[in-house]
C-alpha cells in the first residue's frame, strides 16, 4: 500500500493541505483514503443516537451502515491505541493513503509550517520528512513548497510513491 504523510505542528495548515491533496489527487483520476491521528477523545456519533446508545451500552464495535455509508466504531476501552500499521491493514484497497499526524512514525512525510505559529521546523531533525510546504521561504536540504501550491505537492507526492 502506497502511503504519505503530512506532519507538523499544531496551526501549521496540515488539515487544509491534506483537504486539498485529496481534492486534486482524486482529481486526477486515484483513489485515496485517509487517516487522522487525534490526541485527545473525540466523538464520531451523538448522544441519542442508536449508535451512540449501543457504544455507551457497551458495544465494543458499532457498525453502523446505509446505502450511501458504512462506519466501523471501535472502543479500545482498556486496550492500548492500535499502530499505525494495524489500522492500515483495516482499510480497503486505495492508489494511496495520506496520513494526518503520525510524526513518529517512519512513513515518508511533507511538513506543513505556518511562520505565524512561531514553532519550529520539524524536518531539520526528521528524515523521513521529504519536503516542507511552508508560508515563507526557508533554506533546507530538501524541496520547499509554498504551502498553498496544491499542484506542485502533489506532483512531488505522486512522483515519490511511483504514482
Amino acid at each position: 500500500m502506497r502511503i504519505y504523510g503530512v506532519t507538523g505542528w499544531k496551526n501549521a495548515g496540515k488539515t487544509g493541505l491534506m483537504e486539498r491533496l485529496v481534492a486534486e489527487i482524486t482529481g486526477r483520476g486515484f483513489s485515496v483514503s485517509t487517516v487522522k491521528h487525534a490526541h485527545h477523545t473525540f466523538e464520531v456519533d451523538h448522544p441519542g443516537k442508536d449508535s451512540h446508545r449501543h457504544r455507551v451500552a457497551g458495544a465494543r464495535e458499532v457498525l453502523l451502515a446505509s446505502r450511501n455509508r458504512v462506519a466501523l466504531m471501535h472502543e479500545l476501552r482498556d486496550e492500548e491505541e492500535p499502530k499505525l500499521e494495524a489500522l492500515l491493514a483495516r482499510l480497503s484497497p486505495v492508489d494511496l493513503v495520506l496520513i494526518e499526524g503520525y510524526k513518529r512514525d517512519a512513513h515518508p512525510k511533507i511538513e506543513a509550517h505556518r511562520a505565524e505559529t512561531g514553532n519550529a521546523l520539524i524536518a531539520p531533525d526528521d528524515q523521513t520528512i521529504k519536503a516542507v510546504a511552508s508560508d515563507t521561504p526557508l533554506a533546507l536540504d530538501r524541496p520547499v513548497f509554498d504551502l498553498n501550491d496544491t499542484v506542485a505537492i502533489v506532483d512531488f507526492i505522486l512522483a515519490e510513491v511511483g504514482l
